[in-house]
This record gives structure tokens, sequence and C-alpha cells, in this order.
């Protein structure tokens, strides 16, 4: 069986973007397999009782220079949305709906770079169709299915489901039952791959 690292994820975490460009390194290095956990983040820190730390304004701003601080290290590009935060649930329900479709990295990838690289409101219905249709998705296809019952369900599972394996952020990681939360813990992540058997 290969080694398997789970990365639980929403598009609005800055954070979890900044995983999402250093993930395919450590796969590379350990021989791990990701495995990608789409989840609605609004809805974990509701019901595990946390907050985004945006909505604090001294670690708010903290949090931001710390992630551009990062980004610098990591030399990946990363530009402060100007419409963070935004409400992800149609992201997330098209996550959904691409994981189906086999297309989730593709989405992950145009999704993620609208945010933290474009610094696109991606609260606007139009402006994610633009970008849809940029990267080559059917924007009213996809539209259409994130209103399917069986996506919005799956997501609501999937994000009960992590939030009972102990999932309180994003991102979060799984090596095994081991569990790591933040970006800036991938070193741990790494290290656990390369122990797996």
């Amino acid at each position: 069986m290969a080694r398997t690292v789970e990365f639980y994820f929403d598009y609005g975490s800055p954070a979890s973007y900044l995983a999402f460009r250093r993930l395919p390194g450590i796969a590379a290095r350990t021989g791990a397999i990701v495995i990608d956990r789409p989840i609605l983040l609004g809805a974990v820190l509701k019901q595990v009782g946390n907050i985004a730390p945006a909505t604090v304004p001294a670690k708010g701003r903290w949090m931001m220079q710390d992630l551009a601080r990062w980004a610098k290290r990591l030399e990946v590009p990363l530009c402060i949305n100007p419409f963070f935060p935004i409400v992800t649930l149609p992201l997330m329900r098209g996550a959904i709906a691409m994981r189906r479709l086999g297309r989730l990295a593709e989405y992950s990838e145009a999704m993620f770079t609208a945010l933290w690289v474009d610094g696109r409101n991606m609260g606007d219905p139009a402006v994610v169709g633009q970008v849809l249709e940029a990267a080559g998705f059917d924007g009213p296809g996809l539209i259409a299915a994130i209103a399917d019952p069986a996506v919005k369900d799956a997501l609501k599972s999937d994000t009960d489901a992590a939030i009972a394996r102990g999932v309180f952020g994003a991102p979060t990681f799984f090596v095994g039952d081991e569990q790591h939360f933040g970006q800036d813990r991938l070193d741990f992540v790494e290290e656990a791959l390369a122990r797996a058997p």
C-alpha cells in the first residue's frame, strides 16, 4: 500500500494555498500520494467552536504578515486577496463536483490561483464564471452541478467526517492516524511520510 497524506482544505484559506503549493514536492521526495479532502471551513469552525484568525484584528494582521514571510521563503507567489474573507460554499461544492469528474486537481489550481495569486473576487458568481471559463471548465455546467443535492450532501458529510476525525481548521493533514495542522507543520508531515512503511 502506498504512503498517503490526506489534505483537508478550503480554498478560502491562504494557509491551505501555501500547503497546496508545497505538497507536490513533499510527495515527490517521499513517494507519497496526496489525497485531497475538500471541506467547508466555515462549518468546521462553527461546529467546533473555533474562530477564523482574520476575525481577531491583531491576529489577522500578524497572520497575513506571516503568510507573506512564508511565501517569500518558499518562493511562491501570494497576493493577500482584497476581498478576503469570502463565503466559499459554492467553490467547495464545485470541488466535490470536480472530484466526481476526476478534475479536482486542475479545479483546485484554478481556484487557489484566482484567490491567492490573482486576487480575484471569488465571492462574485460572475467572476467565478470567468475564472472557470478561462481555465477550460464548463461554467454553466458546474453551476448546475453545485446545485445537485448529492453534491451538497457529499460536502456536508465530508465536512462532518473531518470534524469527527478531529479537524478544527485548515489546512489539516493526516499521515495514517497522525494529525498535523497548519502549512507551517509540513516538515513534520514529511518526516511522518518518510518513516511510514
